[in-house]
This record gives structure tokens, sequence and C-alpha cells, in this order.
């Protein structure tokens, strides 16, 4: 790196700002310089470049072709470079980091309530959260472990089963109530709320009761399990979930199980770590946690 040619930091900085206010004055006050501080700036780094970054008519910039390509890469290599340094200063003191690839409503309903239960046994380990909901690439990505639905299909991982999803039928009091809902042929009759990753899940649902299943794909879709609990608390129709994602809603009332016929989706939940993490202390006894407590 020493060879290669870097811009200095105050000069990337003051064109980022420039280039996103496309004004020099509003770019000076959020950096805390004169007008005149971030135009020199601007004009070094024009002269080290070789090429005009902006366009000045009238008393107004604007970006050349050029400015904004660069604008482009700067931006996010900026923002890289921010994410790096907020993680560095997180894991300040701390015995072990863990950087974790979650799904956002596994996360949220059942792995935090739970998270205590591994801090209480590694004092000092710091556990960060990122949200990805596909497979990415470990080599890209500064992640060192990931929790994943699917397959255990994962290039260059290791995929270690958590437990298999298996849905149930809820719905809200306030559903059930108007309508009647004796077997599962009534729900033809209740909007049926979809998850958009499972699309077959209410008719191989319905197929499984032995129940119609012609119109098992009408109804709302959402992206999150989260939004379509919420939506089945709202009573906005009947939904198909994961019994370990809405406990809190099935012990205070708020949904209740249409029928105790669980469906097995064929996929599962998986811990899924890099090949070369299979040697660190932490991502194995953070996945020992997960598989013990899963099994419950």
């Amino acid at each position: 790196m020493a060879r290669l040619f870097l811009p200095s930091m105050s000069a990337l900085t003051a064109f980022e700002s420039a280039a996103r206010h496309l004004s020099f004055s509003r770019a000076a006050d959020e950096l805390h310089l004169t007008q005149g501080a971030v135009s020199r700036q601007i004009r070094q780094l024009e002269a080290d470049l070789g090429l005009d970054l902006f366009e000045r008519v009238n008393q107004r910039v604007f970006l050349t072709d050029g400015g904004r390509s660069y604008y482009k890469d700067v931006q996010k290599l900026l923002g890289q470079l921010a994410s790096a340094t907020e993680r560095v200063m997180a894991t300040a003191g701390a015995a072990e980091v863990l950087n974790l690839a979650v799904l956002p409503t596994f996360a949220a309903r059942w792995l935090l309530p739970r998270l205590s239960g591994f801090l209480d046994g590694h004092p000092g380990a710091t556990i960060n959260f990122s949200v990805r909901s596909e497979p990415f690439s470990f080599a890209d990505d500064p992640l060192d472990a990931a929790i994943h639905h699917g397959e255990a299909t994962w290039p260059g991982a290791i995929c270690e089963a958590l437990c298999p999803e298996e849905v149930l039928p809820v719905a809200s009091p306030r559903l059930t109530a108007s309508h009647e809902i004796g077997a599962p042929a009534d729900l033809v009759n209740i909007t049926l709320l979809h998850q958009t990753t499972r699309p077959t899940a209410w008719r191989d649902w319905l197929d499984l009761a032995g129940a119609p299943s012609a119109l098992a794909f009408r109804g709302p879709r959402f992206d999150q399990f989260a939004m379509v609990a919420e939506a089945a608390v709202a009573g906005l129709g009947a939904a198909l979930m994961p019994r370990f994602l809405i406990e809190e809603e099935l012990k205070s009332g708020k949904l209740k199980v249409l029928f105790d016929l669980p469906l097995n989706s064929g996929t599962s939940y998986w811990y899924v770590y890099p090949e070369a993490k299979a040697g660190s202390r932490i991502v194995r006894a953070f996945g020992d946690w997960l598989r013990s407590i899963s099994a419950r």
C-alpha cells in the first residue's frame, strides 16, 4: 500500500461532503472548515488526479462525469472505513468478539431473549449483529458466523443443524370470534397471510390437513415473519408461524393455534461459519450453546 497513490483523508472527506451537498459552503459548515479551505482541498485533489471533479457555473458547482464516478467509490469506501473503525472501537477491552449475521425475526424473537445465557458464561465476550437474509461470501464480508434458514449448502463453510422449521396455523381471538373455524376446510373463508420466502406453505399445510387448497395462494405477502405475526395479531388473517417465534403472543393470548397440526417445511435453521474459523474458540462455543438451547 505504501507505493500506491492515496489522497489525503481531509481531501477525500471534503470532496465527499461537497459532492453530496453540491455546495462548498454547506460542506464547510458540515466539516467545521472555511469555504476557502474546502475549495483548496478539492483543487489539490483535482490536481493530484489530473481531472476536474466539479464544474463551476454561475457560482454553483456540479459534478463532472468523472466526479460522479469517483464520488460513488469514495462514499462507499469512507462508509466502509467508518464501519470498520466503529467495529474496532466497540471491541475495545473485549476478551473475545463474534461478528454474527442473523435473520431479523429469529434474532429479535428467539435469540436475543436467550442471549444472556451465553454471555453469563462468557464474561467479556462481545457479539456484534448484522442482518443477512441470504447467503453471502465470508471472504468478502467481515463476519465470523451466520444463522441461516434453508438447506445446508454454503460454499467454503461448515453448516451445523440447529432445528427444523415446523409451522402451525394461528390467528387472533378477534378473527376467530368473527369467523367459524371448526375444521381446516373453513379456512377457505379466511384471508391467508403469507411469508414471501415460503410461497407454498399454505398449500402444503392444507394438503396435509386434507382440506381444499385451490385458493391457498391468495392473500397478502410479507418479507419477514415478524410482519406476518403482527398482521395476524391485528386480525388481518390467519398465518402459518413457527411456534418458537410467537411464544409471547401465544402466552399472552394475542394469538391462538387454530389446529395443532404442525407442518415440517423440509428446511432447517443452521449455524454456519467459514472453514477457516473452525478453530476459533468463541465461534465453536457459540455454536455449542446454540445447539444446546435449540434442542430444548
